[in-house]
């Protein structure tokens, strides 16, 4: 399986933040935005991916991570020459997708919680096995405000609705999504919305006419943030300093994830913690030293 980190769009709800700067790029606590989508793909044991974003910001993203070796991974890029929905990244990339799978996560959304590698590694084998599609649900109070999923004791999704005034349930459709090849042939045929956009709810609606869409919850122990607000953002950032300082531990630790996943070795992880002449440094030196 190969995958896509969409961090396109102008980014408005963040302006004047994110006016001069992509979003992706825009720190949560101590990290770029976008290692926190790209670290939840290396945890999924994923190798391949795909960076989309505008023409003005793509070889910024290029210039930060560039070609991915340094990881143990492969990283590609490409152009979303104006917002035209979600779904647009499948038809954008797919020559990189080629005969493969493919997992799309939105470069704002950070996920942290107990076992979640496991989870999402469980996820991509049941695509490849079952060939069906898998999207996360995730509980909210407010669910009046996401896209909300309905769905039966077997997971099986029965609806999808964006944004209802009387929600079928409380599980908000999250910005991570799994599906077999299929995806691409499914999103060229797509009708543009009234607002001209390839939307990913109605790729996720086609699959629910198949009997193809799943859905994973993510319960107590796991946390889901859309940083696409300035109080969202504040708030991811308090999330990720609470839980490093108080547990001594990184939240989307790219180099540490190459580790743990052994996309590269105890060598190269020394090499790179020498290129960085503070605590993140000597973060990635504790993981050898201390085998944390």
């Amino acid at each position: 399986m190969k995958g896509i980190i969409l961090t396109g769009g102008k980014g408005t709800r963040l302006h004047p933040a994110s006016k001069a700067i992509n979003k992706g790029l825009l720190p949560v606590y101590d990290k770029p935005m976008i290692y926190y989508p790209l670290s939840t793909l290396m945890l999924s044991g994923i190798k391949d991916i795909l960076i989309i974003s505008t023409p003005e910001d793509i070889g910024r993203f290029s210039d930060l991570l560039g070609d991915g070796s340094s990881l143990g991974i492969k990283l590609e890029y490409n152009v979303q020459k104006k917002p035209r929905g979600i779904a647009d990244c499948f038809i954008i990339g797919e020559k990189f997708i080629d005969n493969q799978d493919i997992c799309l996560i939105l470069g704002d959304n950070i996920f942290y919680g107990n076992h979640f590698g496991h989870i999402l590694r469980e996820t991509v084998a049941e695509v490849q096995k079952d060939r069906n599609s898998i999207i996360f649900g995730y509980n909210v109070q407010d669910p009046e405000r996401f896209g909300v999923v309905e769905f039966d004791n077997m997971m099986n999704v029965l609806s999808i609705e964006e944004k209802p005034l009387k929600p079928k349930s409380n599980y908000a459709a999250v910005g991570l999504y799994y599906y077999p090849n299929s995806v691409v042939d499914i999103a060229k045929k797509i009708q543009p919305s009234s607002r001209g956009e390839i939307e990913i709810t109605s790729l996720n609606q086609e699959y629910l006419y198949q009997n193809k869409l799943k859905v994973k919850l993510l319960g107590r122990g796991h946390t889901w943030v859309d940083t696409g607000t300035h109080d969202s953002l504040v708030d991811a950032s308090l999330f990720v300093r609470t839980i490093e300082q108080r547990q001594g531990l990184k939240i989307a630790c790219p180099e540490e994830v190459a580790y743990r996943m052994n996309f590269i070795d105890g060598k190269k992880l020394e090499d790179i913690s020498k290129k960085y002449d503070n605590s993140y440094g000597e973060y990635l030196m504790r993981i050898l030293n201390d085998k944390l």
